[in-house]
């Protein structure tokens, strides 16, 4: 990596008035998460679903709390500790310490609550994914969404099956799913991301006159994170593309970086 697109993304940072930060899922490779790009990568994190055939499209389908809840909740129980028991790398600080000297928001697919465990305020995250750190009741009792507040689930570490208890609903004491977005997930609750949305529509309607977007590990396969990006782009914003794999941008006063999070982000800003 040459340092002209590091210094041009520095001046991008040190001239904006208002700053998105958007996170893919390569953003928590950093800290030590599992890489599921592929079913190679995914399989190698959770060989058991490699001999049962499942890919992470196949697992992360609501249909299977109702088929096989012991087999959900093993691969949503897994990663909800697994996520609890992170910490973000260094980036997280950098980017923190950055929300304080000027205005800041984020927008993330990730569903792990690795911007609020970093220390980012709840009212200025978007998690358009939603959270794994939340639930709502599987069978809609009226419940609403309420905060994964139960031990880690028993998770046996061959079969990646969950043990009894399993999570449940608050109110109606039915099975719990978490409130994450699946694919072909026409169950999801999303009044908490709905609000989310809502402040963040608030923030940029302040009227900054030089947006930046820094987007970490956003990738094309599921173009949340990046088309969100891009839009902002449309009405003015500039993009730092932070990517190992895909840094391609825009044309216009955009820059790629072909680098890991965690390395671009501490070149990118002081602590």
């Amino acid at each position: 990596m040459t340092s002209e697109p590091l210094s041009r993304a520095r001046a991008l940072v040190e001239a904006a008035d208002a700053l998105v930060f958007c996170a893919g899922a390569g953003m928590g490779v950093d800290s030590g998460l599992p890489d599921f790009r592929g079913n190679d990568g995914f399989w190698r994190a959770y060989p058991p679903y490699a001999k049962l055939g499942l890919s992470f499209v196949n697992l992360a389908n609501p249909t299977w709390f109702v088929r096989d809840p012991a087999l959900a909740w093993g691969f949503y129980g897994h990663r909800q500790a697994l996520y609890r028991a992170t910490t973000p790398h260094e980036g997280f600080s950098r980017l923190l310490a950055a929300s304080r000297r000027r205005p800041a928001f984020v927008f993330t697919s990730n569903v792990d609550g690795q911007f609020q465990r970093a220390g980012f305020s709840h009212d200025h995250v978007v998690e358009c994914h939603g959270s794994i750190h939340h639930l709502q009741c599987l069978a809609g009792c009226g419940a609403g969404i309420f905060d994964a507040s139960h031990p880690d689930v028993d998770v046996d570490p061959d079969t990646f099956r969950a043990r009894d208890p399993l999570p449940r609903c608050e109110r109606c004491g039915g099975l719990a799913r978490p409130n994450v977005l699946m694919f072909g997930d026409g169950g999801w609750d999303a009044a908490r991301t709905d609000a989310q949305e809502q402040r963040l529509r608030r923030f940029l309607s302040n009227g900054a006159s030089r947006l930046v977007v820094v987007e970490c590990g956003a990738g094309t396969a599921v173009p949340s994170v990046r088309g969100f990006s891009e839009r902002l782009a449309l009405v003015g914003a500039s993009i730092i593309r932070v990517n190992v794999r895909e840094p391609e941008v825009p044309r216009g006063d955009h820059v790629a970086l072909a680098l890991g999070a965690r390395a671009a982000l501490c070149q990118l800003f002081s602590p």
